[in-house]
Order: structure tokens, then sequence, then C-alpha cells
């Protein structure tokens, strides 16, 4: 619309559309309502298929991954590798990053949250440096997977996705937060935290 007002050429009926329902997606799916969100995924990508571009095709992809990465989910990105050969380096880039393929990666072709990450030596002020909160979750899932971030680290992510009202990251992070306090012997911590997922909604879930 801005673009329009300003006389320069609207955005594609393709584009706007893939953006309303990839940010429907993002929202809905960290928010845990779970056929909303993959109501949105598929009108996302079918907007991108239209296309033909498995560079903008990635990007959903890479989303999507980034997403469920942030909120400790196991797993790779399937839907990327059939976009691999024609995505570019960035998009490479940043899916070994994610699935945790640190070897030989270019740190410059991230996105420029995560650039910092695979070299810190200070994991809590590299997080709380990051502004944006989905990035900061998905550079502590990236510490945490490389055995890099400490329990202050652990505190940003959880205090991260409780400031947001992100339900299915919160309870992730609370959970393998709970989980890391008992294997130490922290009762009480592990205890505080379980009453947390239990306020989250998350008993069904134990």
């Amino acid at each position: 619309m801005l673009a329009g007002c300003a006389g320069g050429p609207p955005a594609p009926d393709w584009q706007a559309s893939a953006h309303a329902a990839l940010a429907a997606h993002s929202a809905a799916w960290l928010g845990g309502r779970e056929r909303v969100a993959a109501q949105e995924l598929e009108t996302a990508r079918r907007e991108v298929a239209r296309t033909g571009d498995a560079a903008q095709m990635a990007r959903v992809e890479l989303t999507v991954c980034a997403l469920r990465f942030a909120s400790l989910e196991p797993g790779d990105c399937p839907a990327f590798a059939p976009l691999a050969a024609d995505a570019g380096a960035a998009a490479n880039a940043y899916a070994a990053y994610l699935t945790g393929r640190w070897q030989g990666l270019d740190a410059q072709l991230l996105p420029p949250a995560q650039r910092g990450v695979p070299g810190t030596t200070d994991a809590p002020a590299l997080l709380r440096g990051i502004d944006d909160p989905l990035s900061r979750l998905v550079a502590a899932a990236a510490l945490l997977r490389a055995g890099r971030l400490p329990p202050a680290g652990i505190e940003l992510a959880i205090d991260t996705a409780s400031a947001q009202g992100w339900r299915r990251p919160l309870l992730a992070w609370l959970g393998f937060d709970r989980d890391r306090l008992r294997a130490a012997g922290d009762a009480a911590a592990a205890a505080e935290r379980q009453r947390r997922m239990d306020y989250a909604g998350g008993a069904a879930g134990r």
C-alpha cells in the first residue's frame, strides 16, 4: 500500500498473500493452534509456488524450520531439501545452521541476528543484544544444540517466550529446564518449572 501511494509498483498479489499467510502461520504455530497454523502454511506454500522460484519457496520452508527449531522440536528441514540446489548460498547456509552443520559454515551468509552465534564466547550477552524475540529464540536453540548455552541463556529463552505469550516454545524451554534441574538434583527449582508449565496449560504434556 505504501509503495502504491509513493508511485512505485504495488507488490504482486502472491507476495502479499504469502506474507500474510506466513505471518498468520507463525503466530498460530507459536501459540499452539495447530489447525490454523496448518491452514495458513498451506496458503503460503500455494501462493509462493505460483512463482516457480525455488529461492522464494525456500524462504517459506526455512521460516517453518526456524519456528520449530526455536521451540526445540527435533528433526531437520525435510521440505527444504528438494529446493536446496536452486535456493542459493544464503538459504543453504541458514539450513546448515539450523540443522547443526556448522563445519565450514560462512557465518556472514546467515541472517544478521545469527551471524555472531557460531563464534560467541558470551552466549547470554549475545542473546540480550538480539532485539527480535523469535531471532533470539533461534539463536538460543542453536547455542543449546551446540552445547554452549549456560543456564542464564536458558532463562533468557524462557523469559522471551513468556513475554510474547508464545505457549509452544515456552512449554518446550520450561520442560527442557525442568529436566535439566531434575538431573542436577534441584527438585525445588524443577518443581517451579513444572508449575509454570501447568499454568501455561502444559499439564497434559508431562
